[in-house]
Order: structure tokens, then sequence, then C-alpha cells
């Protein structure tokens, strides 16, 4: 078992306990995904790229808060993938597989394109 399956079973066990699985469907999870992911935005939107950056290295308090905000992402990203039965990890494994075909390094490397637009770009070229 990983580190991450063996915190996914204690998610489990904690929203178990507290009688939540009535309430967590994947599109309530997928909501309240949703929103976390908001809060997080809420706490970078108005720093430049470098603010960003340095800001969690510097301020103890926004560094702790920052990393709560992305604690509940991925608890309710792991909630997710449990609700629907999907072995989130193997999905990963699957998806940079594919993402391994779709960037190869040769064409992605250095530029922001999307994936559908790598050939088109190094074809006018």
């Amino acid at each position: 078992m990983t580190d991450l399956e063996e915190y996914a079973a204690d998610l489990r066990a904690f929203v178990a306990a507290r009688g939540w699985d009535a309430f967590q469907n994947p599109k309530n999870l997928a909501m309240a995904l949703g929103g976390e992911t908001g809060e997080l935005l809420a706490m970078l939107q108005w720093l430049t790229p470098k603010e960003a950056l340095r800001k969690p290295a510097e301020d103890a308090a926004f560094r702790r808060e920052l990393g709560f905000e992305l604690a509940d992402i991925l608890n309710y990203l792991l909630r997710v993938a449990d609700s629907v039965d999907i072995d989130l990890l193997a999905a990963a494994r699957d998806k940079l597989a594919v993402n391994e075909q779709r960037y190869p390094v040769e064409l992605a490397r250095g530029n922001a394109l999307k994936y559908n637009q790598l050939a088109a770009d190094q074809e006018a070229v």
C-alpha cells in the first residue's frame, strides 16, 4: 500500500466515522473541490509571479494557510476518486504516459503550446 493509498483509507475512515458518506457523492465532492480550488486561487490571485514564489518561503503564516488549502484540495480529490472507485495514482500514471506521447521533449521543450499545436508549430518553421 502506498502512502497515498494509506492516507486515502484514513480519510475514508474519518468521513465514515462522522456519517458524511451520505453527503459525499461525486457531484457534491467535485463542487467542494472547485470551492477549495477557488480558495487557493484567491490566496494567489493578486500576487505577482515572483511574489507567489517568494511569499510561502518568507511568510510562515501564509505558507501554513497555503498548505491547508492544498490539503483541502487533495482531500476532496481523493474523495471524488474514492467515490467513483478510481485508483488516482494509476489514473495519473496513465495520463502521464498519454502526455509523454502528446508532448515529446523535442517538440514541447521550452514552450507552452497545447499538444495539438506542437506539430503545426513545428511545420510552420
